[in-house]
Protein backbone atom coordinates (compact mmCIF):
# COMPACT_ATOMS: atom_id res chain seq x y z
CA UNK A 1 0.00 0.00 0.00
CA UNK A 2 1.20 3.54 -0.70
CA UNK A 3 0.07 7.14 -0.43
CA UNK A 4 -1.45 7.28 -3.93
CA UNK A 5 -4.94 8.65 -3.24
CA UNK A 6 -7.70 6.32 -4.42
CA UNK A 7 -5.22 3.74 -5.68
CA UNK A 8 -3.54 0.68 -4.23
CA UNK A 9 -0.12 -0.27 -5.55
CA UNK A 10 1.44 -3.70 -5.18
CA UNK A 11 4.63 -4.83 -6.90
CA UNK A 12 4.75 -8.47 -7.92
CA UNK A 13 8.17 -9.15 -9.36
CA UNK A 14 8.48 -7.02 -12.50
CA UNK A 15 4.74 -6.20 -12.56
CA UNK A 16 3.01 -3.28 -10.85
CA UNK A 17 -0.58 -4.08 -9.84
CA UNK A 18 -2.71 -0.93 -9.48
CA UNK A 19 -6.16 -1.34 -7.92
CA UNK A 20 -8.72 1.45 -8.21
CA UNK A 21 -10.17 1.99 -4.75
CA UNK A 22 -12.78 4.66 -4.17
CA UNK A 23 -15.90 2.75 -3.06
CA UNK A 24 -18.53 2.06 -4.07
CA UNK A 25 -17.96 2.70 -7.79
CA UNK A 26 -14.28 3.75 -7.84
CA UNK A 27 -15.06 7.14 -9.36
CA UNK A 28 -12.16 9.40 -10.23
CA UNK A 29 -11.43 12.54 -8.20
CA UNK A 30 -9.05 15.40 -8.84
CA UNK A 31 -6.71 13.91 -6.24
CA UNK A 32 -6.79 10.35 -7.55
CA UNK A 33 -6.07 11.56 -11.10
CA UNK A 34 -3.03 13.47 -9.84
CA UNK A 35 -2.04 10.33 -7.93
CA UNK A 36 -2.26 8.19 -11.08
CA UNK A 37 -0.08 10.66 -13.00
CA UNK A 38 2.53 10.54 -10.24
CA UNK A 39 2.28 6.76 -9.89
CA UNK A 40 2.97 6.18 -13.60
CA UNK A 41 5.91 8.57 -13.52
CA UNK A 42 7.28 6.72 -10.49
CA UNK A 43 6.90 3.38 -12.26
CA UNK A 44 8.66 4.72 -15.33
CA UNK A 45 11.63 5.57 -13.09
CA UNK A 46 11.67 2.09 -11.53
CA UNK A 47 13.87 -0.04 -13.78
CA UNK A 48 12.58 -3.24 -12.16
CA UNK A 49 9.02 -2.68 -13.43
CA UNK A 50 8.26 -3.99 -16.92
CA UNK A 51 4.45 -4.17 -16.88
CA UNK A 52 1.44 -2.56 -15.24
CA UNK A 53 -1.94 -4.18 -14.52
CA UNK A 54 -4.89 -2.01 -13.46
CA UNK A 55 -8.21 -3.25 -12.10
CA UNK A 56 -11.08 -2.21 -9.84
CA UNK A 57 -11.49 -3.34 -6.25
CA UNK A 58 -14.26 -5.92 -5.77
CA UNK A 59 -16.34 -7.57 -8.48
CA UNK A 60 -18.93 -5.00 -9.56
CA UNK A 61 -17.02 -1.94 -10.76
CA UNK A 62 -13.83 -1.34 -12.66
CA UNK A 63 -14.65 2.37 -12.49
CA UNK A 64 -17.79 4.42 -13.07
CA UNK A 65 -15.75 7.41 -14.24
CA UNK A 66 -16.15 10.88 -12.78
CA UNK A 67 -18.58 11.75 -10.00
CA UNK A 68 -21.21 13.85 -11.80
CA UNK A 69 -21.85 15.84 -8.62
CA UNK A 70 -18.66 17.73 -9.50
CA UNK A 71 -20.39 19.20 -12.56
CA UNK A 72 -23.88 19.80 -11.19
CA UNK A 73 -23.51 23.57 -10.73
CA UNK A 74 -21.97 24.19 -14.16
CA UNK A 75 -18.68 25.59 -12.83
CA UNK A 76 -16.35 25.97 -15.84
CA UNK A 77 -13.32 26.27 -13.57
CA UNK A 78 -14.01 22.86 -12.06
CA UNK A 79 -14.61 21.48 -15.55
CA UNK A 80 -11.28 22.85 -16.81
CA UNK A 81 -9.38 21.46 -13.83
CA UNK A 82 -10.91 18.02 -14.12
CA UNK A 83 -10.43 17.89 -17.89
CA UNK A 84 -6.73 18.71 -17.50
CA UNK A 85 -6.23 16.18 -14.72
CA UNK A 86 -8.02 13.46 -16.66
CA UNK A 87 -5.89 14.25 -19.71
CA UNK A 88 -2.63 14.32 -17.77
CA UNK A 89 -3.38 11.04 -15.99
CA UNK A 90 -4.52 8.95 -18.93
CA UNK A 91 -1.93 10.36 -21.34
CA UNK A 92 0.72 9.39 -18.78
CA UNK A 93 -0.83 5.92 -18.56
CA UNK A 94 -0.85 5.58 -22.34
CA UNK A 95 2.81 6.62 -22.47
CA UNK A 96 3.91 4.17 -19.75
CA UNK A 97 7.16 2.71 -21.11
CA UNK A 98 6.17 -0.91 -20.43
CA UNK A 99 3.07 -2.93 -21.26
CA UNK A 100 -0.18 -1.98 -19.51
CA UNK A 101 -3.15 -4.34 -19.16
CA UNK A 102 -6.61 -3.38 -17.89
CA UNK A 103 -8.50 -6.15 -16.10
CA UNK A 104 -12.08 -4.93 -16.50
CA UNK A 105 -13.92 -6.67 -13.69
CA UNK A 106 -17.29 -4.91 -13.87
CA UNK A 107 -18.81 -1.64 -15.03
CA UNK A 108 -16.35 0.55 -16.93
CA UNK A 109 -18.23 3.75 -17.66
CA UNK A 110 -17.04 7.12 -18.95
CA UNK A 111 -13.67 7.90 -17.43
CA UNK A 112 -13.47 4.31 -16.27
CA UNK A 113 -13.54 3.02 -19.84
CA UNK A 114 -11.17 5.81 -20.92
CA UNK A 115 -8.69 4.57 -18.33
CA UNK A 116 -8.91 1.07 -19.81
CA UNK A 117 -8.58 2.46 -23.34
CA UNK A 118 -5.36 4.20 -22.32
CA UNK A 119 -3.91 0.75 -21.57
CA UNK A 120 -2.28 -1.41 -24.22
CA UNK A 121 -4.52 -4.45 -23.68
CA UNK A 122 -7.89 -5.18 -22.08
CA UNK A 123 -9.06 -8.40 -20.44
CA UNK A 124 -12.81 -8.25 -19.85
CA UNK A 125 -14.80 -10.41 -17.45
CA UNK A 126 -17.98 -11.92 -18.84
CA UNK A 127 -20.35 -9.80 -16.73
CA UNK A 128 -18.68 -6.45 -17.48
CA UNK A 129 -20.47 -3.55 -19.18
CA UNK A 130 -18.66 -0.72 -20.99
CA UNK A 131 -19.91 2.65 -22.20
CA UNK A 132 -19.07 6.28 -22.84
CA UNK A 133 -22.41 7.83 -21.81
CA UNK A 134 -21.30 11.44 -21.38
CA UNK A 135 -23.49 12.91 -24.13
CA UNK A 136 -26.59 11.67 -22.30
CA UNK A 137 -25.85 14.17 -19.51
CA UNK A 138 -24.72 17.07 -21.71
CA UNK A 139 -21.01 16.28 -21.58
CA UNK A 140 -18.46 14.51 -23.76
CA UNK A 141 -15.56 12.10 -23.16
CA UNK A 142 -12.66 14.47 -22.45
CA UNK A 143 -10.01 12.01 -21.27
CA UNK A 144 -9.04 10.63 -24.65
CA UNK A 145 -12.18 8.58 -25.19
CA UNK A 146 -13.16 9.90 -28.60
CA UNK A 147 -9.67 9.22 -29.92
CA UNK A 148 -8.61 5.97 -28.20
CA UNK A 149 -12.00 4.36 -28.80
CA UNK A 150 -11.87 5.25 -32.50
CA UNK A 151 -8.31 3.91 -32.83
CA UNK A 152 -9.38 0.71 -31.08
CA UNK A 153 -12.78 -0.17 -32.58
CA UNK A 154 -13.04 2.05 -35.66
CA UNK A 155 -15.19 5.09 -36.40
CA UNK A 156 -18.54 3.36 -36.80
CA UNK A 157 -18.56 1.64 -33.41
CA UNK A 158 -17.06 4.71 -31.77
CA UNK A 159 -20.01 6.71 -33.08
CA UNK A 160 -22.49 4.11 -31.84
CA UNK A 161 -21.02 4.19 -28.36
CA UNK A 162 -20.44 7.95 -28.09
CA UNK A 163 -23.18 9.47 -30.24
CA UNK A 164 -25.91 6.90 -29.54
CA UNK A 165 -24.78 6.01 -26.05
CA UNK A 166 -24.77 2.26 -26.72
CA UNK A 167 -23.58 0.06 -23.89
CA UNK A 168 -21.36 -2.86 -24.83
CA UNK A 169 -21.28 -6.25 -23.13
CA UNK A 170 -18.23 -8.50 -22.98
CA UNK A 171 -19.14 -10.58 -26.03
CA UNK A 172 -19.68 -7.49 -28.17
CA UNK A 173 -16.48 -5.92 -26.85
CA UNK A 174 -14.53 -8.97 -28.02
CA UNK A 175 -16.21 -8.94 -31.43
CA UNK A 176 -15.45 -5.28 -32.13
CA UNK A 177 -11.90 -5.34 -30.74
CA UNK A 178 -12.55 -3.39 -27.55
CA UNK A 179 -11.62 -6.50 -25.53
CA UNK A 180 -8.54 -8.55 -26.29
CA UNK A 181 -9.89 -11.47 -24.29
CA UNK A 182 -13.06 -12.34 -22.38
CA UNK A 183 -12.78 -14.51 -19.27
CA UNK A 184 -15.18 -15.80 -16.64
CA UNK A 185 -16.22 -13.62 -13.73
CA UNK A 186 -13.42 -13.32 -11.21
CA UNK A 187 -10.72 -14.47 -13.64
CA UNK A 188 -9.76 -11.13 -15.20
CA UNK A 189 -6.96 -10.21 -12.84
CA UNK A 190 -5.30 -13.62 -13.04
CA UNK A 191 -5.30 -13.50 -16.86
CA UNK A 192 -4.02 -9.90 -16.93
CA UNK A 193 -1.19 -10.83 -14.57
CA UNK A 194 -0.41 -13.80 -16.80
CA UNK A 195 -0.09 -11.45 -19.77
CA UNK A 196 2.13 -9.13 -17.73
CA UNK A 197 4.34 -12.07 -16.79
CA UNK A 198 4.81 -12.88 -20.47
CA UNK A 199 6.29 -9.40 -20.95
CA UNK A 200 9.21 -10.42 -18.72
CA UNK A 201 10.53 -12.64 -21.52
CA UNK A 202 10.92 -9.58 -23.74
CA UNK A 203 13.68 -7.00 -23.55
CA UNK A 204 12.26 -3.98 -21.69
CA UNK A 205 14.29 -1.69 -23.94
CA UNK A 206 12.88 -3.30 -27.06
CA UNK A 207 9.32 -3.23 -25.71
CA UNK A 208 9.55 0.49 -24.98
CA UNK A 209 10.85 1.23 -28.47
CA UNK A 210 8.28 -1.00 -30.18
CA UNK A 211 5.40 0.51 -28.22
CA UNK A 212 6.52 4.00 -29.22
CA UNK A 213 6.52 2.97 -32.88
CA UNK A 214 3.16 1.19 -32.79
CA UNK A 215 1.43 4.13 -31.12
CA UNK A 216 3.22 6.57 -33.41
CA UNK A 217 1.39 4.99 -36.34
CA UNK A 218 -1.82 6.59 -35.04
CA UNK A 219 -0.80 10.11 -35.92
CA UNK A 220 2.43 10.12 -37.94
CA UNK A 221 2.82 9.40 -41.66
CA UNK A 222 4.11 5.89 -42.39
CA UNK A 223 7.27 7.18 -44.03
CA UNK A 224 8.16 9.13 -40.90
CA UNK A 225 7.56 6.13 -38.63
CA UNK A 226 9.57 3.83 -40.92
CA UNK A 227 12.57 6.14 -40.62
CA UNK A 228 12.14 6.24 -36.85
CA UNK A 229 11.87 2.44 -36.81
CA UNK A 230 15.33 2.09 -38.33
CA UNK A 231 16.76 4.75 -36.02
CA UNK A 232 15.39 3.04 -32.90
CA UNK A 233 16.69 -0.33 -34.12
CA UNK A 234 20.22 1.07 -34.31
CA UNK A 235 19.70 2.87 -31.01
CA UNK A 236 19.10 -0.44 -29.24
CA UNK A 237 22.78 -1.24 -29.83
CA UNK A 238 23.55 1.32 -27.12
CA UNK A 239 21.79 -0.89 -24.56
CA UNK A 240 23.09 -3.78 -22.49
CA UNK A 241 19.86 -5.65 -23.18
CA UNK A 242 20.66 -5.88 -26.89
CA UNK A 243 23.94 -7.67 -26.27
CA UNK A 244 22.41 -9.81 -23.53
CA UNK A 245 19.48 -10.87 -25.69
CA UNK A 246 21.53 -11.92 -28.71
CA UNK A 247 24.21 -13.68 -26.67
CA UNK A 248 21.63 -15.46 -24.52
CA UNK A 249 19.97 -16.80 -27.66
CA UNK A 250 23.29 -17.92 -29.13
CA UNK A 251 24.24 -19.48 -25.79
CA UNK A 252 20.89 -21.26 -25.56
CA UNK A 253 20.03 -19.74 -22.18
CA UNK A 254 17.35 -17.41 -20.80
CA UNK A 255 18.32 -13.73 -20.97
CA UNK A 256 18.82 -11.69 -17.83
CA UNK A 257 17.44 -8.26 -18.61
CA UNK A 258 18.82 -5.15 -16.93
CA UNK A 259 16.44 -2.65 -18.55
CA UNK A 260 19.51 -0.66 -19.49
Amino acid sequence: MTDYTGLKLEKRGHTALVTLHNPPAHTWTADSLVALTRLVHDLNADREIYALVITGDGEKFFSAGADLKLFADGDKGVAATMAKRFGDAFEALSAFRGVSVAAINGYAMGGGLECALACDLRVVESHAVMALPEAAVGLLPCAGGTQWLTWTVGESWAKRMVLLGERVDAATALRIGLADEVVDKGQGLARALQMAEAVQKQSPSSVAACKRLIQGARHMPAQQVLIQERELFVGLFDTEDQREGVNAFLGKRAPKWKNA
